[in-house]
């Protein structure tokens, strides 16, 4: 699958660190696209346009010194996330900042991206949108993206329900542009599954979390370090929308899990508790959180570990 000029020799590694809602920052993603990984976030994430204005100012501005400071060096572009449902009352508003500032890669979700679409392609922009279905993909290149990204089964936040080796391969039957994958990948080795697969990209949020970079509490961090699998719970129940989240942070805000199941949707007194910003979000990936790392130091783990498994020859081991 092509690569779109974009991306080509701006990338350490076929990673986008994901927009993640009340995590995302412009650290988190200028530290990224520093060390060769798209970083991204969601517009909501500053409070007004004026801040949002001044966080696409910041992104660009460090982004563009570091370029003329270390040329040799891959230097991933940035990506803002727009919801284009349309419940969203500011998208026009956010709109009209991201033109301003002719955001090179615009990610959608949601909705119907084909206004923005248009808008983008003004610029020389790209348009990628979020989907958890083939229909949903079918509808997105009807409305003339540039790319797909699958959020499937095991993805942190707003997950899908499909297995990726089934989605991946169903939406490949119609679709040969560019590709992202999002779903329990956590290190190299997924990376390049991925692409073996028939992604492009994989699409990580859950393990740029543990980062220095990543401005969210402390115990948000040590509780992805300490949790398995059994410790997320893929529910509805706190807003609408399945989603998965950390048990612990749950039982943390005063919420008694024992009075609902995840396939049960009950009305909880949540008492001051706010879902969005109390209960934190992580996918099936945290299995493989061992540590807190600098962004520097884990995109340099992810290339090692992605460089071993592109050495090793495929089914080397059934051969034996």
């Amino acid at each position: 699958m092509a690569i779109p000029a974009l991306f080509k020799n701006k990338l350490s590694l076929p990673v986008i660190c994901a927009p993640m809602f009340l995590v995302s920052s412009p650290k988190l993603v200028i530290s990224a696209c520093k060390n060769g990984i798209v970083g991204s976030f969601p517009s909501f994430n500053a409070r007004t346009q004026d801040l949002l204005d001044i966080w696409l100012s910041q992104i660009r501005s460090e982004l563009d010194e570091h370029i003329a400071t270390n040329p040799e060096g891959p230097v991933a572009p940035f990506a803002v996330n727009l919801v284009v449902h349309p419940s969203n009352t500011r998208l026009s508003s956010d709109r009209a900042v991201v033109k301003k500032h002719q955001v090179p890669f615009v990610i959608t979700s949601q909705g119907n991206p084909a206004e923005v679409v248009e808008e983008v392609h003004q610029w020389g922009g790209l348009v990628f949108h979020d989907v958890i279905r083939a229909d949903h993909a079918k509808k997105a290149i009807q409305a003339g993206v540039d790319g797909i990204i699958i959020v499937t089964a095991g993805a942190g936040g707003h997950a899908g329900e499909i297995n990726p080796f089934a989605l991946v391969r169903e939406i490949r039957e119609f679709w040969n542009g560019p590709l992202a994958l999002a779903g329990a990948i956590n290190d190299g080795m997924g990376v390049r599954a991925a692409e073996v697969l028939g992604a492009d990209f994989s699409y990580m949020g859950t393990r740029f979390i543990a980062t220095e970079e990543a401005e969210v509490e402390g115990d948000y961090k040590t509780m992805l370090v300490d949790a398995r699998v059994s410790d997320l719970i893929y529910t509805d129940t706190f807003t609408g929308v399945k989603c998965n989240f950390l048990k612990p942070s749950i039982t943390r805000a005063g919420v008694d899990l024992t009075k609902f199941t995840a396939k049960t949707h009950v009305d909880l007194d949540l008492g001051e508790s706010n879902a969005w910003k109390d209960f934190w979000s992580a996918g099936h990936g945290v299995t493989g959180i061992k540590h807190v790392l600098p962004m520097t130091e884990l995109v340099a783990q992810l290339k090692e570990e992605y460089c071993s498994a592109v050495a090793t020859p495929a089914f080397s081991s059934a051969r034996k």
